[in-house]
């Protein structure tokens, strides 16, 4: 007997709940055969909730077609611009990737994220990220990401088809499900990626403000500022703290008697 067999009490069954708070974000796909394979990927595995970001083609007959029984998923699909669009209220995105970059410190494997993002799925959405076919996710994307996951292939040939790799995850994630009735509550009130995002937007303008940051080319190091609190996560309470210092540095550079400019010496 298994804890989903509808005979066990009702205590010992997984939460289908957790299952609808995960979801798969496909970013620039451009191919729209590979949304409908991954479409037909998650529903195998009860997975239901498909988000794309930037598709080339979307809607499509292609990717109906290899949905095959899975339209539904599609039907549902919600479209965003950017991926910070697609994340805004999800406390944990976990970026898949056959490549380990050094913007995210964190690398999983798919038992590992199954677990993190089946837990963290008791208080709100979480996210697994898919990148291009062709060229993955991006330094940029990975920065909105709080951990990589990489499959284990054959490393003279880890190019898994984006479809194949929502099933091998979606697999992973059913079988943690199955496997588990009840899950640790997780240890921190998380920052939904929308908080993240004003709080990076905040620091840019304090740090031009305070003359502290290249005007010419502000993103680099906004880049490194993303890669250090990437290391670790941020509570809603310390994003709160943070914003509280750098409104605090603001006020106090705009009071701040400016010394007359003379002009060249």
């Amino acid at each position: 007997m298994t804890p989903s067999d509808p005979k066990l009490p009702a205590n010992n069954r997984p939460d289908p709940n957790l299952l609808a708070n995960i979801r798969i974000v496909l970013a620039r796909t451009s191919h729209p055969g590979n949304i409908g394979a991954a479409a037909r990927a998650m529903k195998t595995m009860g997975l239901s909730q498909l988000v794309l970001v930037d598709p080339a083609v979307f809607p499509n007959s292609q990717a109906d077609a290899m949905a095959s029984g899975a339209t539904d998923v599609l039907a549902r699909a919600r479209v965003c611009a950017s991926l910070a669009e697609a994340l805004a209220d999800a406390t944990l995105a976990l970026g898949v990737s056959a490549r380990r970059r050094d913007i995210v410190a964190e690398v999983l494997t798919p038992v590992e994220a199954s677990t993190r993002l089946l837990a963290e799925a008791q208080t709100g959405p979480v996210a697994l990220v898919f990148g291009n076919e062709t060229s993955g996710l991006s330094n940029e994307e990975l920065s909105l990401c709080q951990g990589l996951v990489t499959i284990a292939a054959n490393p003279d040939y880890s190019s898994l088809n984006l479809a194949a790799a929502v099933q091998v995850l979606s697999y992973e994630i059913r079988q943690a499900w199955l496997g588990q009735a009840s899950w640790p509550q997780p240890e921190m009130d998380a920052a939904s990626g929308d908080e993240v995002e004003k709080f990076y937007a905040h620091m840019e303008t304090a740090l031009t403000e305070l003359e502290f940051l290249n005007p010419g080319s502000p993103g680099k190091l906004m880049l490194k500022l993303r890669r250090l609190f990437a290391r670790t996560r941020l509570a809603k309470e310390e994003v709160n703290i943070l914003r509280g210092i750098l409104t605090a540095a603001q006020e106090a550079r705009r009071a701040a008697p400016r010394e007359p400019n003379h002009g060249p010496k």
